[in-house]
């Protein structure tokens, strides 16, 4: 369809130009997907994401707002900050909190948009929620698909499991599937999703389509020749050694003991794996992207490419997610805005998950949203080292963090816990907390300052992981289930684990056993 319609007439018989048809939105994420992509440096074969990258802009300073799926998207995607959602784990709906609150979709529907989801947007666990709407919004959408495939049955008996004990969605497993790519979940999200595009893409409405991957969050299944692209002889652990993993404090951590007690070996499947389902989640990214350039709609269409939060490979000693690190927090964010973004700009400046929302309504031309609590990007798509001076602020129970382009200064329990401050241009591997050298004193005091004040609450102690008994031990962290997080494992909807009490959840509890 053309841009521009065929002009009206006024009424001396003059031709006026017409509104111009409002932009498309394609808005892509990928599930438990930091920046190990290629085109971040990454040694990653992500090729259809590389070559996006190259028509828009990548920010390489993105944050999310708290890294667990729930609580991120539950932020974003009503562009409101944690402590507004009031969503800190993954059973709590933020409706709950803000009933009347218009959600990101939600608001390009109630302004004429045909308003789609394929996938996971909002929260949905893995892999029990696969196939099912899960804890969605229903008032976001026009419509909705629920893809199901083949990896969904591979928990019965067929992943290698390298943390017996802890539930699938959790648990370091992966599986080298046999079958097509478009025999996967993942797949099928991509077929799904160029079906809506030739349905939808050449009518007179606009269409916003949000389509979700769910790779590469654990269980790491993909087909067998995405795993052939990475040996495993070649799989690099993470920089760590005995020194730096003592010297990591436990209430950082979500996890005991180091690595979850796996072996080198075991710590290089899970990162083959990782790379793995990254590839064969970028190959489907692909296949929407060529369809919606097959239809002519990549210069008439916004298209954004996210992960949810970052995810940690062993830095720290740590796997997974829900912690203050650098490797957790940081998340891809590539924007193509046609006829605004550059191309293959790279932003340096630090930006949050949150800008999104009033990114992309104020790409779209419509009024900004009065409750949007983040600002609209349209500055650095057009100059992507433009003055910024915004910082970002992570989040989880018991700690908040500071991220500015030089800086991380993160605060335990307000600071009665402990405090870090690391130099990431001198020490990007956050090895050297800087918060007691008398020296950076006025540095920590004044991203202190940037801090909100309200309370953080108390941090959980990390999950105790007994690989010999094959539990999760309580006599470690004293954790308790909630009632709410008990209902979400009933319901299949457990989606992963993360720190303290809600990460043990529907998890095996050792008995007491002197560790």
């Amino acid at each position: 369809m053309a841009d521009t319609p065929v002009p009206a007439t006024t009424p001396n018989g003059l031709s006026k130009p017409a509104t111009p048809r409002p932009k498309n939105v394609l808005f892509i994420i990928a599930d438990d997907m930091g920046t190990r992509l290629g085109t971040y440096g990454a040694p990653v074969a992500t090729p259809n994401i590389d070559a996006f990258a190259h028509t828009g802009v990548q920010f390489n300073r993105a944050y999310t707002q708290y890294p667990w799926c729930g609580p991120s998207r539950a932020s974003f995607l009503t562009g409101t900050r944690p402590d507004t959602t009031r969503v800190f784990n993954l059973a709590t709906p933020f409706r709950r909190a803000l009933p009347d609150i218009q959600t990101l979709p939600q608001y390009f529907r109630t302004n004429g948009y045909f308003t789609a989801r394929v996938g996971k947007v909002f929260h949905q666990g893995v892999p029990g929620d696969i196939g099912t709407s899960g804890p969605d919004d229903p008032q976001s959408w026009d419509e909705v698909v629920n893809p199901r495939g083949r990896d969904k049955d591979a928990e019965n008996g067929k992943l290698h499991n390298n943390t017996p004990g802890i539930p699938y969605g959790g648990a370091m497993t992966w599986l080298a599937d046999e079958g097509a790519d478009t025999e996967q979940t993942d797949g099928k999200v991509a077929t799904a999703a160029i079906e809506l595009l030739k349905n939808h893409a050449n009518k007179d409405q606009p269409f916003f389509l949000a389509v979700g991957f769910y790779r590469p969050h654990v269980p790491e299944v993909a087909p067998k020749k995405y795993f052939s692209l990475y040996p495993l002889s070649k799989m690099k652990l993470a920089n760590e050694s005995p020194a730096s993993l003592a010297a990591v404090p436990d209430y950082t951590k979500a996890w005991t003991p180091d690595n979850l007690g796996m072996s080198p070996l075991q710590q290089r499947e899970m990162i083959r794996a990782y790379f793995a389902a990254t590839s064969f989640m970028d190959a489907q990214v692909g296949r929407v992207l060529n369809e919606l350039k097959r239809l002519g709609h990549d210069k008439d269409t916004i298209v954004v490419f996210i992960g949810d939060h970052g995810y940690l490979l062993g830095e720290h000693g740590q796997w997974m997610k829900n912690i203050l690190w650098e490797e957790a927090d940081r998340v891809p964010m590539i924007i193509r805005a046609p006829g605004v973004s550059v191309a293959n700009g790279k932003s340096p400046r630090t930006v949050e998950m949150l800008d999104l929302y009033p990114t992309l309504t104020d790409l779209a031309g419509l009024q900004p949203y009065s409750r949007n609590e983040g600002k609209s990007l349209e500055p650095l798509l057009r100059q992507p080292d433009a003055s910024w001076n915004r910082p970002a602020f992570s989040q989880i129970r018991g700690g908040r963090s500071v991220r500015t382009e030089r800086w991380r200064y993160t605060e335990w329990e307000d600071g009665k816990l402990g405090n870090e401050l690391y130099d990431l241009t001198t020490d990007p591997e956050q090895h050297h907390n800087l918060a007691q050298d008398p020296r950076f004193a006025s540095v920590v005091a004044q991203l202190k300052a940037t801090l909100p004040q309200a309370s953080i609450g108390k941090r959980p102690a990390p999950s105790h992981y007994d690989k010999i008994h094959a539990c999760i031990g309580g006599y470690a962290s004293g954790a308790q289930s909630s009632a709410e997080g008990n209902a979400a494992v009933r319901n299949g909807r457990g989606g992963g684990a993360g720190s303290g009490a809600e990460s043990v959840v529907g998890l095996k509890v050792c008995e007491q056993i002197d560790p």
